[in-house]
């Protein structure tokens, strides 16, 4: 099954950094999330992001810290470590360049699809598909 998500396309050699990625942007920007509203907001389950949070801290992204406030018994702060912050610049990188050369496929396909329906000329090209039903013998509750 092919896709444009970089993370199944099998241009990325590591699964996975499609969502590590979005993760870490969501951190950037809004680090005092709790992993129910990471889920929600990303789309995908709280066991999901909780592996996936377990994995960039693992691979030393993110740092965690916790305190205690008055309104929620123990809160958790996630920081982009320099590391982290380097990791999200490679992969932007990354996925530009294979949504760039994404973009440069979609492009020569939409120009010869122009070049062909131009060729064809404007009656054909405004037609529209050419779909035509043979009349069925039978009335449509199933009775000949």
């Amino acid at each position: 099954m092919t896709s444009n998500d970089p993370t199944t396309s099998g241009r990325d050699p590591e699964p996975g950094r499609a969502l590590d990625y979005e993760l870490l942007s969501q951190l950037e920007q809004k680090n005092d999330s709790n992993q129910r509203d990471l889920a929600m907001r990303m789309g995908v389950s709280v066991g999901k992001i909780n592996y996936c949070l377990r994995a960039v801290i693992d691979r030393g992204w993110v740092k965690v810290n916790n305190f205690r406030r008055s309104d929620n018994k123990l809160a958790y702060v996630y920081i982009l470590t320099p590391s982290g912050v380097h990791a999200k610049m490679r992969m932007a990188r990354r996925f530009l360049a294979i949504k760039e050369a994404e973009f440069e496929q979609l492009q020569r396909e939409i120009d010869a699809l122009r070049d062909e329906v131009s060729r064809q000329g404007p009656s054909s090209a405004t037609a529209g598909p050419i779909h035509q039903v043979a009349p069925d013998a039978t009335s449509h509750d199933g009775r000949a």
